[in-house]
């Protein structure tokens, strides 16, 4: 059990490192004027995502529902410290990022089995001069999941779920490598295979934490509710 906790911890902070770095890549991609689309340069050896499907019927009537409740939810948390009351715990506050994820472990627990937009895993906050601005609310789902099966949770026509998958966790004396111009560990790093990574002396992990969604509610335009580009720029 205290091992299992261990590398729980090493992946929270290696998660907190690699998204502090992906939200300076993140402006640099959208310099890009390759064509490249930003499902495109985002799946990778690190990242899979679900491929956005053609409409089907109802489908703009179940995400318009769950962003009114991810909205309700907010509502009732503008204040950060009523979400910590309520069991909302920040994600490696001792780490700079862009954004902050205030996660609920009854609501993770609970979203392993079934889908409640009322229960949102995580509400995002952003870094303020006196605190935090709530922007938004993650929901996650197994990582058993397959498509069809996060389509009925949220449509994929209009939702692009996320996971982080072939993390190689560097051993003790490794850690500095991660925040280096060429890592070898972590979400950044050149290793994604089971093999290379035991033999760099690290622990592999296929996945870390199943599959995940940002919802942006308050956004005035639909693409932005579910902008994958922000989901992306400011994942946690």
């Amino acid at each position: 059990m205290n091992r299992l906790l261990q590398l729980a911890a090493l992946s929270f902070a290696l998660l907190s490192v690699a998204y502090a770095q992906e939200a300076d890549q993140h402006d640099m991609a959208n310099m890009s004027d390759d064509g490249m689309s930003m499902h495109e340069m985002h799946m990778s050896a690190h990242m899979r995502m679900t491929t956005l499907r053609s409409p089907a019927s109802g489908d703009q009537q179940r995400a318009d529902a769950i962003a009114l409740a991810a909205k309700n939810v907010m509502s009732r948390y503008t204040d950060y410290r009523r979400a910590e009351a309520d069991g909302f715990k920040p994600f490696h506050p001792e780490f700079k990022q862009p954004m902050y994820h205030f996660t609920n472990g009854s609501y993770a627990i609970e979203a392993q089995f079934k889908f409640n937009p009322d229960h949102p895993t995580s509400l995002l906050y952003e870094p303020t001069k006196d605190g935090y601005r709530l922007v938004g609310v993650m929901y996650t789902a197994p990582f058993r999941f397959t498509e069809d099966q996060l389509n009925q949770r949220a449509p994929l026509s209009i939702a692009q779920w996320h996971m982080h998958t072939n993390l190689c966790i560097p051993p003790w004396n490794g850690w500095s490598d991660i925040t280096g111009a060429h890592p070898k560990f972590g979400l950044n790093g050149s290793i994604s295979d089971e093999k290379a990574c035991t033999a760099a002396g690290g622990t592999f992990r296929d996945h870390v934490f199943g599959w995940m969604v940002h919802v942006y509610p308050n956004e005035a335009d639909q693409s932005q509710i579910w902008s994958v580009e922000r989901q992306m720029s400011h994942t946690h």
